[in-house]
């Protein structure tokens, strides 16, 4: 029978064991005893945040405890690295804390869920997060919602921007463009003309609103290019409309002299299985048109 996955509708209760609740108070360390966690998941440090976040500490102290877990060697960091970070450069000698008793197989996963639900992780290294929970950890993305608080349909935007090249996942963690640029380049159908189009939206300063209106005009002179090399005729755009409503998402037949090829656009894994799921299941000689009946 096999293993029965974990709830995590309690959030980081059900992964690590039983803690008493004095286990869980906060006490003050001096900062020489942190060390930081070397499965962090942030891979940026911006020096200027940084900087202000020290000059906030230094005024008004530490609000959120770290959360750290006792060691050999002293204790280690599960959450709030930037905060110790910054109270070092504010000269602060101490800092509040959280021991929690983390076990090392279970180390990686609640630093993850730590450092999204406390800390401002820039978008990329949430998205980088969510991917690494699902990868390592076999979470779904249900799951991962109930234990940071989010709804699935933000987990799965999140991870569909690892999809974008480079320059554009740069662009997103730097903050050059915002998650609602990101959502509409997705839209756009191969790495190349987003990375153009990103460059128009940083170059022109676009909003959201003119960057959506930007690929709608790019994807509708890319399909009436495509539409008029296919010789494209009314069978085969009936078939198209046909395929569309009985699979319930964006269908494209491209043809290309004799041959040619079907496009069937998804916008998340359940929504593929749920397309593959009816694409095999289904005879659909009686919903589509005979397209060798060409005009």
């Amino acid at each position: 029978m096999p293993e029965k996955r974990r709830a995590l509708g309690r959030g980081l209760d059900v992964l690590i064991p039983k803690i008493p609740s004095a286990r869980l108070a906060t006490v003050e360390l001096d900062v020489d005893q942190l060390s930081p966690n070397t499965q962090q998941p942030r891979s940026h440090v911006d020096e200027e945040k940084l900087d202000e976040l020290a000059r906030s500490i230094k005024s008004r102290g530490i609000i959120q405890p770290i959360v750290v877990r006792e060691t050999a060697q002293g204790y280690e960091i599960v959450a709030g690295e930037r905060r110790w970070r910054a109270a070092q450069r504010a000269g602060i000698s101490k800092v509040p804390v959280v021991v929690r008793d983390v076990p090392d197989d279970h180390l990686l996963e609640v630093a993850l869920i730590e450092n999204i639900q406390r800390e401002n992780l820039n978008p990329i290294e949430e998205a980088q997060a969510y991917k690494h929970l699902v990868d390592r950890f076999h979470l779904r993305q249900e799951e991962i919602a109930l234990a940071v608080g989010k709804d699935r349909s933000s987990i799965a935007n999140y991870l569909r921007l690892l999809r974008l090249p480079d320059e554009v996942r740069q662009a997103i963690a730097k903050g050059t463009i915002s998650m609602g640029h990101a959502r509409a380049l997705l839209g756009l159908p191969d790495l190349a003309s987003q990375k153009r189009a990103t460059i128009e939206i940083v170059a022109q300063e676009l909003s959201v609103r003119a960057t959506e209106k930007l690929v709608r005009r790019l994807i509708s002179k890319r399909e009436s290019s495509v539409r008029e090399d296919s010789r494209s005729d009314v069978h085969t755009r009936a078939a198209e409309d046909q395929l569309r409503l009985s699979l319930g998402t964006r269908v494209r037949v491209i043809r290309k002299g004799k041959g040619g090829r079907i496009e069937i656009s998804f916008t998340s894994e359940d929504e593929l299985h749920r397309i593959y799921e009816q694409l095999v299941s289904k005879d659909f000689s009686a919903v589509v048109p005979d397209v060798r009946k060409r005009s």
